[in-house]
C-alpha cells in the first residue's frame, strides 16, 4: 500500500524554513476582555414635537422620527438615544426596532442604549460593515496617501450589531404596527443610504436621511466628496432626488431641517440647483440626464450607462435586454470601491420607465449577458425578482451567476441567481418575431458569447467587451486581454473567426455605441490578433504557452467556502492540463492544524488537453478559536514530476465569526 500521506509528500519536496510566529497583538485579545468606550456626558435639551397623531420628531443629533402604534412604535434613526427618556410622556411603553437611513455617528452613536435594552436595530444592507464590523473597518482604513477622501470616516467607533439589513427595493414589516416601509436605494449623502416610505396617518411619508435639508438645500457639501477633487455624491443624490420625486411623497422627513409638506417643489428646487452645481464643477451633466437612443425601431442603445445594454422590443412590447449594469459610470465606480468583501455591488433600478415611456416597452421578458462581468450583469437578479424577467445565458457562465463562490475570475457579481435556459455553440433559436445564434466567443473572457441575429434590416452582433473601434484608426477593431478571465492563446483567434463566418454589419459592443463593421475590418483585426498569438509562443517557454497565460490552471472549487466550525465542506481540486501527453498530479491542502482534510493527499491523473479533478473534505473542530473571520488556504503541488510549491489558494469564510 502506498503512502499517500502528507508528510511522505513533503518529503519529496524542498522544505522552506518557517518564520517565528509574532506575538499575539492587542487586537487579538478577546473582545469580551474589553470594556466599552467612554459614553457621551452631553444630551440634547427639547423635547419631542408633534407631526400628527402617529408620528413625531425630536431634535437629537440628527432628527429622530417616532412612529407610533398604540403604545409602540418603531424609530427612524436614533441620534444619542435620549429620545428613550421621552417616549412615556408620548404613551410608548415598548420600542420594536430603529431602522437606520445610513451609518454616520449623528444618526446611530447612542445604539448602545438600545442594544442594552434588547431593542433590534435594522441597517441599510450596504451599509451593514459599516455598524456590525465597524472596527474591522478602523483597523484597515487608510490615512495616509489618502485620495479616497469619501467621509467614510464619520463611522461609528464599535461595533453596533445589525438584527436586519434593509434590502433596496424590500418591504420592511412592521408586524406590530401593520405598517410596511419600502427601503428605496438614494445614495448621494453616504453611498448606501437609503430612503425609507410609508403611510402614517394617511400620508405617504419618505423618511430622507440626509438627501436633502430644506428647498433647494442640502445639509453638507464635504460629505458628498468620495474621491479626491470628486463630486460624485452630488450626481448620485441628483438621480436619487428624481426617483424619490417619481414616488410623490406628501411629507418628507429629512434626518436635519424641518419636515417639508408637499415637497414636490422642493425636491425640484433642490434638482435644479444641484445640477447647476455640478456641472459648474465637472463640466459633465449629471447620470440623471443620460438617454438611450434608437439604433432602429426594434433596437434600442442605452451607452450612457455603466456598460451598454440593449433592448430589443417585439412587436408585442415585450423586451429582451442584452445585458444590464449600473446606471452609469458614477453608480458603478462608486459602489464598486465602497462594497464590503462579502457582500455584492450596490444596485439601483434605471431606464426600464423610459423604455415604456417612450419605446413602447410593456414587459422586460428575457435578459440576456454578453459574458459574465458584473458591469454588465449586476441587474439581472434584480429584473429577476421585480420584473418576473427570465434569464439566458450561453452554457459555461450558468455556473458562474448560480455558484459565484465557486470561481476566482475577474469581474463576478457576489450575488447567485438562477438561470432558466443556457444555449450551446452554434445553437440557433427564436424568440418571438427574431431568430438568433449564438456563439462561444472567448478572448475578452472564457465566459462570453457573441449573439447574431437580423433587426430592422440590420445584421447585427452582440459582442460584449470583445471588440470596440479603435482609437487609432489603423482598420482594425481594438480588443483587450485580461488574464484573469481565463485566456488560451487562440481564445481571440476563436472570438474574431466568429465575426468573419457570420458577416455582420452592425457590432452592439459592451461599452458606447452601436457601430458598423466591414469584412475588412475584420480581416485585418484576424491578422493582428494572430500576431498577438505569436508574441505568446515567443514569449513563454517552448510547449508551456497556455500554462503561462492560465494563473488559474490548478484551483480549488470552491474558491470561496462558508464553513461553520463544527462542520464539514467538501471541495475540489480541478487542473486543465494544456500538454499533449497525460499529466500525473499530486496535492497537498495546506490549512490550519487543528483541521482535518481527507485524504491528506490528493493524487490523479489528468488527461491530455483535457480536465481532470479530485475531492477532498475539510472538518473544522467545533469551538475552534477563529483568528480572523476570512482564512486562506493553499494547495501544494506536484504536477507531471515536478514540485511547484503552493500554486493556488481558496479563501474559507468562518460562519458565525
Amino acid at each position: 500500500m502506498p503512502d499517500t500521506s502528507r508528510r511522505r509528500f513533503l518529503k519529496t519536496a524542498p522544505l522552506a524554513a518557517a518564520a517565528p510566529a509574532a506575538p499575539a497583538s492587542a487586537a487579538d485579545t478577546a473582545k469580551s476582555d474589553r470594556k466599552p468606550y467612554r459614553r457621551a456626558r452631553f444630551a440634547p435639551d427639547g423635547a419631542p414635537k408633534k407631526i400628527s397623531e402617529s408620528l413625531w420628531v425630536f431634535a437629537d443629533t440628527c432628527n429622530v422620527y417616532v412612529v407610533r402604534a398604540g403604545n409602540r412604535c418603531v424609530l427612524i434613526d436614533f441620534g444619542s438615544g435620549k429620545i428613550l427618556d421621552h417616549l412615556r410622556e408620548m404613551g410608548v411603553t415598548q420600542v420594536d426596532w430603529v431602522l437606520h437611513t445610513h451609518h454616520h455617528r449623528d444618526q446611530c452613536q447612542g445604539d448602545y442604549r438600545a442594544v442594552e435594552r434588547g431593542i433590534p436595530i435594522a441597517v441599510p444592507a450596504h451599509e451593514r460593515h459599516l455598524f456590525a464590523d465597524a472596527e474591522n473597518f478602523w483597523r484597515n482604513r487608510r490615512v495616509f496617501h489618502l485620495y479616497y477622501v469619501r467621509n467614510d470616516f464619520n463611522t461609528i467607533t464599535e461595533n453596533i450589531p445589525a438584527a436586519r439589513a434593509l434590502a433596496d427595493y424590500s418591504m420592511f414589516r412592521w408586524e406590530q404596527g401593520k405598517m410596511d416601509f419600502f427601503v428605496l436605494p438614494t445614495p448621494g449623502h453616504t453611498l448606501g443610504a437609503i430612503t425609507l416610505l410609508a403611510s402614517v396617518d394617511g400620508k405617504k411619508t419618505a423618511f430622507s436621511g440626509d438627501l436633502v435639508y430644506a428647498p433647494g438645500k442640502i445639509a453638507t457639501l464635504f460629505d458628498t466628496q468620495v474621491n479626491y477633487g470628486g463630486a460624485e455624491g452630488i450626481d448620485l443624490g441628483i438621480y436619487s432626488l428624481a426617483r424619490l420625486r417619481e414616488q410623490k411623497p406628501s411629507l418628507v422627513c429629512p434626518s436635519h431641517g424641518e419636515p417639508l409638506a408637499g415637497p414636490d417643489s422642493g425636491i425640484a428646487e433642490t434638482i435644479r440647483r444641484l445640477t447647476d452645481y455640478y456641472r459648474f464643477q465637472t463640466g459633465n451633466d449629471p447620470s440623471e440626464e443620460n438617454r438611450p437612443y434608437a439604433v432602429s425601431p426594434h433596437l434600442i442603445c442605452h451607452y450612457q450607462t455603466t456598460s451598454s445594454f440593449y433592448a430589443i422590443v417585439s412587436n408585442s412590447g415585450k423586451a429582451m435586454f442584452i445585458d444590464y449594469g449600473s446606471a452609469s459610470g458614477m453608480h458603478f465606480g462608486n459602489f464598486e470601491r465602497a462594497t464590503a468583501t462579502t457582500d455584492r455591488i450596490r444596485f439601483v433600478e434605471h431606464n426600464i420607465d423610459n423604455l415604456k415611456r417612450n419605446f413602447g416597452v410593456k414587459s422586460v421578458d428575457v435578459a440576456m449577458p454578453s459574458h459574465m462581468h458584473d458591469d454588465h450583469m449586476n441587474g439581472f437578479p434584480h429584473l429577476k425578482r421585480h420584473h418576473g424577467t427570465k434569464v439566458w445565458c450561453y452554457q459555461n457562465m450558468v455556473d458562474v451567476f448560480q455558484n459565484p463562490r465557486g470561481h476566482n475570475l475577474g469581474c463576478i457579481l457576489g450575488e447567485p441567481f438562477q438561470v432558466d435556459r443556457a444555449f450551446r455553440h452554434g445553437e440557433k433559436f427564436r424568440w418571438e418575431e427574431f431568430e438568433f445564434e449564438m456563439t462561444h466567443s472567448p478572448g475578452h473572457t472564457e465566459y462570453q458569447m457573441a449573439l447574431f441575429v437580423t433587426i430592422d434590416g440590420n445584421r447585427v452582433a452582440f459582442t460584449g467587451d470583445a471588440f470596440f473601434p479603435n482609437p487609432r484608426n489603423d482598420g482594425t477593431m481594438r480588443h483587450n486581454l485580461i488574464f484573469r478571465n481565463h485566456v488560451e492563446n487562440d481564445s481571440h483567434m476563436k472570438s474574431i473567426r466568429n465575426l468573419i463566418d457570420h458577416e455582420p454589419s452592425l457590432i452592439a459592443p459592451g461599452h458606447g455605441r452601436a457601430y458598423p463593421v466591414d469584412k475588412a475590418i475584420m480581416l485585418a483585426t484576424e491578422q493582428k490578433l494572430r500576431r498577438q498569438q505569436q508574441f505568446f509562443f515567443d514569449l513563454l517557454p517552448e510547449g508551456e504557452t497556455d500554462f503561462g497565460l492560465d494563473p488559474s490552471w490548478v484551483k480549488i472549487y470552491p474558491y470561496q467556502m462558508l464553513i461553520a466550525p463544527g462542520a464539514t465542506q467538501q471541495a475540489e481540486v480541478r487542473v486543465q492540463n494544456y500538454r499533449p501527453g497525460p499529466m500525473k498530479v499530486e496535492v497537498a491542502l495546506i490549512t490550519p492544524s487543528e483541521w482535518r482534510v481527507e485524504p491528506d493527499v490528493l493524487e490523479f491523473e489528468v488527461p491530455a488537453k483535457g480536465h481532470g479533478k479530485k475531492s477532498f473534505t475539510i472538518a473544522i473542530p467545533k469551538g475552534w478559536s477563529a483568528p480572523s473571520p476570512r482564512l486562506a488556504i493553499a494547495a501544494d503541488v506536484r504536477a507531471g514530476g515536478r514540485y511547484l510549491g503552493q500554486i493556488t489558494e481558496a479563501v474559507v469564510d468562518l460562519a458565525g465569526a
